[in-house]
């Protein structure tokens, strides 16, 4: 018995229409300004999410889930104490 069709991609050009994220010139306020309370684990992640936009798509795509699995150890070891 065979699996049933599942369709994949359509061919043809993206979508018309805005992308989705932040306007254009609108950056991150820089970590220095979040405030008091931070976390050395939360920080490297977030910094290395703001270097990977200098990195070619597949590269970044690395950084942010690195970033991920940093951040939610670090939110389930927070949920622990």
């Amino acid at each position: 018995m065979t699996a049933p069709f599942r369709p994949g991609p359509r061919p043809g050009p993206p979508p018309a229409g805005p992308r989705p994220g932040p306007p254009p010139g609108v950056r991150p306020a820089p970590a220095e300004e979040v405030g008091e309370a931070r976390h050395p684990a939360v920080d490297a992640a977030v910094h290395a999410m703001i270097n990977a936009e200098g990195l070619s798509p597949a590269d970044q795509i690395a950084q942010y889930e690195a970033a991920y699995e940093t951040l939610r150890e670090t939110l389930a070891s927070i949920d622990q104490a």
